[in-house]
């Protein structure tokens, strides 16, 4: 997401303060706080993992949350286009717009509004957007809590959730 220079500028904030970070945070995922309000779009997975990206960058206690993790997820609708692939190694995340072979875990979901209702959901939630057939969910599930965990919290950094 991130080029290394920005991602290196950006790292930079946070050493200032972390109240910076989450000013510089808040300031910049403008179109991920619409996705988690009232304004969902197509473009929710992209902005929800630019925002993650972005909240790694500016926030060290965000990055705590990916320390020592190592996983991969394949993020696709139901008609099989990939929309993401998400690597999480050394304290890091990359975005690819074309499926990882080794993937932890894999998520195909029907819309937009399905996967934000998965991710942001509470347990019983997510067993209903399965038994609905909105998200099929294959691999490793403690990876998709995680990722659940990694979004529901930049939402409540954000304020948003």
């Amino acid at each position: 997401m991130a080029s290394r220079i920005r991602r290196t500028l950006l790292n930079i904030i946070p050493s200032i303060s972390e109240r910076a970070g989450q000013w510089a945070l808040q300031r910049f995922s403008g179109g991920l706080v619409g996705q988690l309000g009232d304004r969902l779009t197509d473009k929710f997975l992209e902005f929800l993992l630019y925002g993650m990206d972005l909240g790694f960058c500016l926030s060290r206690d965000y990055r705590r949350n990916i320390k020592d993790f190592r996983g991969s997820y394949v993020f696709r609708t139901a008609n099989q286009s990939v929309a993401a692939s998400v690597t999480f190694a050394n304290e890091d995340m990359q975005v690819q717009t074309k499926p990882v072979e080794d993937w932890d875990c894999r998520i195909t979901f029907e819309n937009a509004a399905a996967l934000r209702r998965f991710l942001f959901s509470g347990n019983q939630d997510i067993l209903n957007s399965l038994l609905a057939n909105e998200v099929e969910v294959e691999g490793n599930l403690n990876y998709i809590y995680r990722f659940g965990f990694l979004a529901k919290d930049l939402g409540r950094r954000l304020g948003v959730v």
